[in-house]
């Protein structure tokens, strides 16, 4: 292998590893935009004070991404631990009770359409390695696959999305706390929302598989349902209290 290929195939293998947590990052970003600008629809719909916008939302942008980002990583691990679990039991009953895991090797394999010297030519090869044979009662048995993903890169990958994409509606009311906005502040967050909605709905897309103009859509018509909501809700509250 040369130099160029060699440079391609390091770039390919570092594409594909992060390729994975692509569905990570993109409802991260999802969940933190949705949630961060509902936080200042609900706050302008009350009539709040920008600096109050800022705090409510710097509160919930680092409390609920936190909360995500532990509950995707206690997610994967249980699911990990699940599998070994169960691998581990497998490898139990291969190595002590080998005749009864064999007949339900040959019981799957013969439900498959398997029959007569090929079955047990089959079941023989399968039966000869025990992580072979076990890797078969995982998947054909149990209908268990291993989760490859890292727990942590999981956490870590969902805790920056949120915090990177969910930081967009709140850039407008920052900046315009150090330095005068010269602008309408909800006109321009709810312009910048929108357009991280369509990247995040984009890239969507490449998990999910679907297409790209139903991908952005479904991602701002969810964000659009949450402001409206959210907009109401303040407006309706802070009329409540006045009136209290």
């Amino acid at each position: 292998m040369n130099l160029e290929e060699n440079t391609i195939h390091n770039k390919n293998t570092w594409f594909h590893k992060y390729q994975a947590y692509l569905g990570e990052f993109v409802y991260g970003g999802i969940d933190g935009a949705v949630t961060t600008f509902a936080v200042v629809c609900g706050a302008v719909g009350a009539g709040l004070d920008n600096t109050i916008i800022i705090i409510l939302g710097f509160a919930n942008l680092l409390a609920d991404g936190f909360a995500m980002s532990v509950g995707a990583y206690l997610s994967s691990k249980s699911v990990k631990d699940n599998y070994n679990k169960h691998k581990a039991i497998e490898y139990w009953e291969v190595e002590n009770v080998p005749h009864l895991e064999r007949k339900e090797v040959e019981d799957i394999y013969r439900a498959k359409g398997f029959e007569g010297e090929l079955l047990q030519q089959v079941v023989d090869t399968i039966t000869a390695d025990k992580d072979r044979w076990v890797d078969v009662m995982m998947k054909d048995e149990l209908m268990m696959s291993e989760e490859t993903k890292s727990p942590l890169m999981m956490g870590f990958v969902t805790y920056v999305s949120f915090i990177f994409i969910g930081l967009i509606p709140l850039l407008i009311y920052v900046w315009d706390y150090f330095s005068t906005f010269s602008g309408n502040l909800f006109l321009w967050t709810s312009i910048f929302t929108s357009i991280a909605f369509i990247v995040i709905g984009f890239l969507k897309t490449y998990v999910t598989e679907t297409s790209k103009l139903k991908g952005i859509s479904e991602t701002l018509i969810l964000g659009a349902l949450a402001a409206v909501v959210s907009y109401y809700v303040g407006d309706i509250l802070e009329g409540l209290i006045l009136k209290n």
